[in-house]
């Protein structure tokens, strides 16, 4: 099963960044443009995903040694949370909700879209924690009971 999950994780990361490039090169056809940045929040959200799921697999399979089959359905649907993660960080930079400080750069706005979505896809808690905290602050949400602390067994650790 190890080398099912690594093989899945190289085809999503394969497919992400092919993706980015395809549309990074225009092949996109025009009426599908205007949501060209948006996927590719996602797909550098995927790349970010795949990334922590593979450090975390050497890590708990090599390193420490604490390989568990338990946590076989994360390595499968964290990259899934992932690409969902970078295409709401594009809804609340593009409805102001967070903001980004940039040059006048050309294109400067866009890679801000993408650095937030890696990192949104990287490290999907503490994004969707602040998220909650965004929503409490904007609208007075209260933050939902995903964002306690956990007491059951915990995700893969990747120090």
């Amino acid at each position: 099963m190890l080398y099912v999950i690594f093989l899945y994780l190289l085809l999503l990361l394969f497919g992400a960044t092919y993706s980015i490039s395809a549309m990074e090169l225009g092949w996109l056809s025009l009426p599908y443009e205007v949501i060209r940045v948006p996927l590719m929040c996602a797909a550098i959200a995927c790349v970010g995903g795949c990334q922590y799921c593979l450090r975390a697999l050497y890590l708990n399979k090599c390193v420490h040694k604490r390989w568990d089959p338990d946590w076989y359905a994360w390595y499968f649907i964290r990259p899934i949370t992932s690409m969902v993660a970078g295409a709401i960080s594009y809804l609340f930079l593009k409805a102001g909700l967070l903001v980004l400080e940039s040059s006048s750069k050309e294109n400067a706005s866009e890679i801000g879209f993408f650095a937030l979505a890696f990192i949104a896809g990287f490290n999907v808690d503490k994004f969707f924690a602040k998220i909650e905290e965004v929503a409490k602050a904007v609208w007075g949400i209260e933050k939902s009971r995903a964002s306690e602390p956990r007491t059951g067994p915990q995700p893969p650790q990747t120090p």
